[in-house]
C-alpha cells in the first residue's frame, strides 16, 4: 500500500524550494549575489512546473483513478524515476544553467511523464472511463505530451538557428501555453467534475459536450497568443482572439453548468478549500480576460515590451488560480491540511506582490511615479512566501510523522 501523503510530502518540499528560490531572486536586484540570476531562474521555473505541480497533479489522478488499477509497484518506479530527474535538475540548474547534464536530466523528465501517460491510460479501470471526468484528466494528460513538443523543439532550434531566433522564444512559449492551459487548467477540471460525479450531480451529455469541445478550441487556439511578441501577421492575432473568445465561450458554460449547485460544491469542501476555489474562480476570469485583450495588436506589443505584466500574469495562473485550486483538492482527498495561518500569510503575498508587479508595468506605460524602494519593498513581500509554504509543509510533516 503507497502512502500517498508522502509523496505530497515530497511535492511540499519543492514547494518550499521554490519559495525559497523566487525570494532568492528578488534578492538579486537589491544586493549583489555571487550567483547566476538566469541559472537559478532556470531552477526556479523546472521545479515549481515539474516538483511541485507535476507531482501534485499526478499523486491526484493516481489516488482518483488509479489506485484501484492495483499497480503500486509499478507507480512507485515512476515516482522514484521522476523524482531523480527532478532532484537531477534541482542540482544542476543552479550550477550550469542549460548545459549538458541539465538538458540530460530535464529530457529524462519528459519520457518519465510519457511514461506516466501511459500508465495512465492503460491502466485506468474501465467504469471511469464513460465518466466526464476522466476524459477531461485524458485530455489534459494528451496536453502534458503535446507540451513536450516545446523543449523537443528548443534542442533543434539552439543547434541550428540559436537561441537568437524567434523560434527559441516560441518554443518556450509553447511549452507554457499547453503546460497552464492545456494540462494544468483541465486536470483541475477534470478532478472538480470527479467530486461533483461523486457528490450525484448530474449535467445534461449535450451541454458537457459543448463545453469540452469549446474549451479544447480554445486551448489550441490561443497557443496563436504565445506568438504576437514578434509580430506576426494579422492571420495570427485573428486566431489568437478566436481562441480567446472560444475559452470566454467555454468558460461561460462552464459557470452555466455550476451556478445551481454552488451550494451542494459548497458543503462539499472546508471553509479554507471552498475560500481557494472562489480565489482560483474569480481570477479565472480575470485570466481570461486578460488573455482577450492580449489577442489585439496594442495590448499584444505592449504586454511583451514590458516583461512584468508576463511575470505578474504567469503569477497570477501559477499561484493564483492553479496552486489554490489543488491545494484545496489536497484536502479534499485527506492528502494535506490546511492550517489558516498558511492561507492568510499566502494570500496576503500573492496579492501584495501581484499588486507591485503590476504596478510597475502599469508604471512605466502610462508613465505613473515608480518609487525608489520598490525592489527592497517587493523583496520584503516575497519573504511571506517561504513562510507560508513553511508553515504547511512542516504541519504536514508534523501530521504525516504522528499518524506513522
Amino acid at each position: 500500500m503507497i502512502n500517498l501523503r508522502k509523496h505530497i510530502a515530497v511535492a511540499l518540499l519543492y514547494f518550499l524550494l521554490v519559495a525559497l528560490m523566487g525570494l532568492l531572486l528578488r534578492f538579486f536586484f537589491v544586493t549583489p549575489i555571487p550567483l547566476n540570476y538566469k541559472f537559478i531562474l532556470h531552477a526556479h521555473s523546472h521545479t515549481a512546473l515539474l516538483g511541485w505541480i507535476y507531482l501534485g497533479l499526478t499523486t491526484l489522478i493516481y489516488k482518483i483513478f488509479l489506485s484501484e488499477a492495483q499497480k503500486p509497484k509499478l507507480y512507485k518506479h515512476i515516482f522514484v524515476f521522476t523524482n531523480i530527474c527532478i532532484l537531477g535538475m534541482l542540482v544542476t540548474f543552479p550550477i550550469q544553467g542549460y548545459a549538458l547534464y541539465s538538458i540530460i536530466f530535464s529530457t529524462l523528465f519528459l519520457f518519465a511523464s510519457y511514461w506516466f501517460m501511459w500508465f495512465a491510460v492503460k491502466y485506468a479501470p474501465e467504469h471511469f472511463k464513460n465518466r466526464f471526468s476522466w476524459k477531461l484528466i485524458k485530455a489534459a494528460l494528451w496536453y502534458l505530451v503535446i507540451s513536450s513538443i516545446g523543449p523537443w523543439a528548443i534542442g533543434g532550434v539552439m543547434a541550428t538557428l540559436g537561441p537568437e531566433s524567434i523560434w527559441y522564444k516560441s518554443s518556450i512559449y509553447f511549452y507554457l501555453h499547453f503546460q497552464y492551459n492545456g494540462w494544468f487548467i483541465m486536470a483541475l477540471l477534470g478532478i472538480l467534475f470527479y467530486v461533483l460525479e461523486e457528490k450525484g450531480i448530474h449535467f445534461k451529455p449535450e451541454k458537457l459536450k459543448s463545453f469540452f469541445l469549446l474549451l479544447n478550441f480554445g486551448v489550441l487556439f490561443t497557443v496563436f497568443l504565445s506568438f504576437l511578441w514578434f509580430v506576426p501577421p494579422i492571420a495570427i492575432y485573428i486566431l489568437g482572439l478566436i481562441g480567446a473568445v472560444a475559452q470566454l465561450l467555454a468558460f461561460y458554460e462552464f459557470y452555466l453548468l455550476l451556478k445551481n449547485h454552488f451550494s451542494a460544491i459548497k458543503k462539499s469542501f472546508s471553509p479554507n478549500s471552498f475560500l481557494l476555489l472562489k480565489i482560483a474562480g474569480s481570477l479565472l476570469a480575470v485570466k481570461l480576460s486578460m488573455q482577450l485583450f492580449s489577442a489585439f495588436p496594442y495590448f499584444a506589443n505592449l504586454t511583451f515590451q514590458l516583461k512584468d505584466f508576463v511575470i505578474g500574469y504567469l503569477h497570477l495562473v501559477f499561484l493564483g488560480i492553479v496552486i489554490t485550486a489543488m491545494l484545496a483538492f489536497l484536502e479534499y482527498f485527506k492528502l494535506i491540511k490546511l492550517q489558516k495561518s498558511f492561507i492568510w500569510i499566502f494570500i496576503f503575498a500573492f496579492i501584495s506582490t501581484e499588486l507591485l508587479i503590476f504596478y510597475k508595468a502599469t508604471a512605466l506605460w502610462l508613465g505613473f511615479p515608480f518609487f525608489q524602494d520598490y525592489y527592497i519593498l517587493l523583496t520584503i513581500l516575497s519573504c511571506f512566501f517561504p513562510i507560508a509554504v513553511g508553515i504547511l509543509f512542516f504541519k504536514n510533516l508534523k501530521n504525516l510523522y504522528l499518524s506513522a
